[in-house]
């Protein structure tokens, strides 16, 4: 019986996807983007990009990254 019961709560449970914001494109975009796919943001996550020079090491740019979940349908 257990086996029975995991397997509805891996049914029940969202499914999670992560959407980056790609070169050229906002973050209102990006969001968009993830509405037209049926899912919500649930968090943000921004990672430095860093470049080596003769000075040492600088940030050059970032990445922005959501974790985001599916939308559940009313129907």
């Amino acid at each position: 019986m257990p086996k029975n019961k995991n397997k509805q709560q891996n049914k029940s449970q969202p499914n999670k996807k992560r959407f980056s914001v790609e070169e050229g494109e906002t973050i209102s975009a990006c969001l968009e983007r993830m509405k037209q796919a049926g899912y919500q943001p649930i968090r943000r996550i921004e990672k430095p990009i860093f470049q080596e020079n003769q000075a040492g090491v600088e940030p050059v740019s970032q990445e922005i990254i959501f974790d985001a979940i599916k939308i559940k349908s009313e129907h």
